[in-house]
């Protein structure tokens, strides 16, 4: 067998230098929808121009009566006519409206805009886990949940609602999905991802952003709406773990992991992305030509709207220090790549952005080339002839289809992550002690981005849905169901902040009970707000669990969190562990469901699930991270350790894997290897198995990453039933970005993984690619 690899025999190098080839764009053009994107261009003025960069936030256009939000159409008159705004965005005070609200906000905006302009305006929401800012809409599921589903049709079904319910109150802009890998468990956005995994990501993302938009992303059809990708390049693993402050990325792994999902969905049709807040290696993204021009729009072709994140373009000059003032920022910002400025809350970037074209200071083919992205976005979203729509004509909206689907996303995504002494399922009869903090309120379930941007006002908006208590009572009967929570959250404080504990009247009530169900985890937070200073869980809810364990009681543990808080001191008191993250409004009728056997489990974890807060690794890591006690005088011992490993979890079924299989054990570049295996259900329960595959690369010339997920599949199998699993793998999968920046897929031996059973296959030959995104 191959096993030595040379970095100097290729099959084709297309050029010695290694220059970009010439582009391919990633979404075809239609030529009449450019001829009117082009004819659109040539009737305005530079104000009209600079004006639909422009995003405000919808509070500037009005204010508060009587508690509800109102346009005063006077003053939005005032700033359309003055500065020729092209976007706004946000619900007003970052609070759910209800949809007729929607649906009366969009017909006056988009009256005004076309009065004053000729042109409509483009509305942006973070629509991040359905109807986030509506009333009576669905929300489903956050996005780690939907990962841990590992179901492809749930993340496309789940993005195509949203789009539905968002047209339906005429908003066709969404700030959605996020793909930034959540590698680092301390960083307060990790539940709005799909993982530490950029595969996982990239998959979850074309299906999402195939959902929102549907097929066509130059006519997407009135059921449909844009996406815009986020947050682009490198945001989620910040030093500190802390929101929006420096990373140091390798050039190697920017390239291959985080630039993966993004790829992913631009060549899938994505119309916009918006940009990462922080700096990476020392530059703001926002600054940053090479990552926002060259890579994203010059090397793909692509021809979408590049917007910033809120007010960055003012955090070039007031936090990161690279500009001098506003003027300055926008003059480095515009010229980076940046189409569209959220500035959100002042105008006057307008006037400053018009005096650096007069200057010479940015060109006018740089705000040619904007103006005609925002414009291409608008009249594929079909703006100019449908700005406006009637809730009337979305029948489905806040329905029981879409009920079923969040439902089922919630029943798909939870992971068993431990059982043992039978104590799941969970059968009636028995009485249940709820404890925790998380077992009563809806605020945990939901998280953040829930009918305010931290979530903190979910238990007054969803009301009609159930609790962990309310469904455990559904289930198993009041009469049954003690709820002492023990601890509970401080919901005037900030959401770390807990009331004085009362674990002893918990305790005392264990004495009642057959089992102790701990509702534990975290309360609602997203963004900065979320910065923790520690990953372990809180003392509070420990000592709440290590009490109740001296009863004696069977304890199952039920983790309501955002991102993987650290419990290795209580797992072992616990004879079971269950994560549902954050589940959404059905996700307490889900769990019941679940521990009750009505379902079956079979989400599997997104993310490594950290033991200690000194090792904090993800499945992918370098075999050289793993060192045992060396000879001599060094004596260090370099373990990686963890708690549950990614893409674990149970089931209440067994499934075994055999007779995996390769139908080529040979193979060069453009090759594609179709891997099989057989899955086996040796339980009694009918269950869903995510069957995954991995790739090792046995030796390369850079040290290469232990396993990589490559490719996995869902299949449902009655007991006793086998099916066969055959997962394509493409050849150039298996290359890597060496430590020049340039792809590579080196000859030698790399193994193939599913389950417990292994395939080795051989690479014939090296391959250098010149596309510094292949082929």
């Amino acid at each position: 067998m191959l096993i030595k690899k040379s970095i100097f025999l290729f099959i084709t190098i297309a050029t010695a230098a290694c220059k970009v080839q010439a582009t391919v764009p990633v979404i075809a053009k239609d030529a009449k929808l450019e001829a009117k994107v082009e004819n659109q261009l040539g009737k305005m003025t530079l104000e009209e121009k600079i004006g639909q960069m422009t995003e405000l936030v919808l509070d500037l256009f009005g204010s508060n009566k009587n508690g509800v939000f109102q346009i005063n159409e006077q003053r939005m008159d005032s700033l359309f006519n003055r500065y020729k705004i092209g976007s706004i965005l946000n619900a007003p005070n970052t609070v759910a409206p209800t949809a007729k609200q929607w649906e009366q906000y969009l017909a006056i905006i988009q009256k005004h805009s076309l009065k004053q302009i000729g042109i409509p305006c483009i509305y942006g929401l973070d629509q991040n886990h359905g109807s986030t800012y509506t009333q009576g809409g669905t929300l489903f599921p956050q996005n780690i949940n939907v990962a841990a589903t590992f179901n492809r049709d749930i993340a496309r079904r789940c993005a195509e609602a949203t789009a539905y319910e968002a047209r339906a109150v005429s908003v066709p802009w969404s700030y959605s999905p996020t793909v930034d890998l959540g590698r680092d468990p301390r960083w307060p956005r990790i539940w709005e991802n799909f993982g530490e995994d950029c595969y996982l990501n990239s998959e979850m993302c074309k299906n999402m952003v195939l959902g929102f938009q549907g097929e066509n992303p130059n006519n997407i059809d009135q059921r449909h709406i844009a996406v815009s990708l986020k947050h682009y390049l490198g945001y989620s693993v910040p030093w500190t773990g802390k929101d929006r402050t420096p990373a140091y990325i390798s050039p190697a792994d920017l390239r291959e992991k985080f630039f993966a999902p993004f790829l992913t969905g631009l060549e899938n049709g994505a119309l916009s992305v918006m940009v990462n807040s922080a700096s990476v290696n020392g530059l703001p993204v926002h600054a940053n030509h090479e990552l926002l021009t060259t890579w994203l729009k010059d090397e793909t072709g692509w021809d979408g709207v590049l917007v910033t994140d809120w007010a960055d373009v003012n955090n070039l000059w007031q936090r990161e220090m690279v500009a001098k003032d506003k003027k300055d920022a926008l003059r480095i910002a515009v010229n980076a790549g940046i189409d569209m400025i959220m500035e959100p809350y002042n105008p006057d970037a307008c006037d400053l952005l018009k005096e650096l074209v007069v200057e010479g200071k940015v060109p006018m083919s740089r705000i040619d080339d904007a103006v005609r992205r925002v414009l291409r976005m608008k009249y594929r979203l079909g703006l100019f002839d449908n700005p406006t729509h009637k809730l009337k004509d979305y029948p489905k909206f806040g329905g029981k289809e879409f009920a079923k689907l969040a439902f089922d996303g919630a029943t798909e995504s939870i992971v068993l992550l431990k059982n043992e002494k039978n104590v799941l399922p969970l059968s009636t009869g028995k009485k249940i002690l709820l404890t925790g903090p998380n077992a009563n309120q809806m605020r945990c379930l939901d998280g953040g981005w829930s009918y305010t941007w931290q979530g903190n006002l979910t238990d007054q908006f969803a009301q009609q849905y159930n609790t962990i208590y309310e469904a455990f009572c559904n289930k198993y009967g009041k009469q049954n169901v003690i709820l002492q929570q023990g601890v509970t959250y401080n919901e005037g404080g900030k959401y770390y902040e807990e009331n004085t504990p009362d674990i002893d009247s918990a305790v005392k009530a264990a004495a009642d009970a057959d089992v102790i169900v701990a509702c534990i985890g975290e309360n609602s937070y997203t963004e900065t707000p979320g910065n923790l200073t520690d990953l372990t869980l809180s003392k509070n809810q420990r000592d709440l669990v290590k009490a109740l364990a001296v009863t004696g009681k069977p304890i199952l543990l039920v983790l309501n969190e955002g991102r993987p808080r650290i419990i290795s001191d209580i797992v072992p008191l616990a004879d079971g562990v269950v994560d549902i993250f954050l589940p959404g409004n059905y996700g307490a009728d889900a769990l019941v469901s679940l521990i009750s056997a009505e379902s079956n489990f079979s989400g599997k974890l997104p993310y490594t699930y950290p033991s200690e807060i000194n090792s904090l690794a993800n499945y992918d890591f370098k075999k050289s991270q793993e060192v045992g006690t060396m000879n001599g005088a060094y004596d260090y011992d370099a373990k990686i350790t963890q708690q549950w490993g990614f893409g674990y979890g149970k089931s209440y079924t067994t499934y075994s894997y055999s007779n995996m299989h390769t139908d080529k054990s040979h193979f060069k570049n453009g090759d594609v290897i179709n891997v099989s295996v057989d899955v086996t259900n040796k339980g009694k329960m009918s269950g869903k198995e995510s069957v995954l595959l991995y790739s090792s690369d046995i030796i390369a010339s850079m040290t290469p990453d232990g396993r990589r997920l490559r490719g996995f599949d869902k299949v449902e199998l009655l007991p006793g039933e086998t099916k066969t699993v055959t997962i394509p793998l493409k050849a150039s999968d298996l290359a890597f970005v060496g430590y020049d920046g340039k792809w590579v897929l080196e000859q030698g031996d790399f193994r193939l993984q599913i389950g417990d059973q292994t395939v080795p296959i051989t690479c014939d030959a090296t391959y250098q690619w010149s596309n510094p995104n292949r082929d």
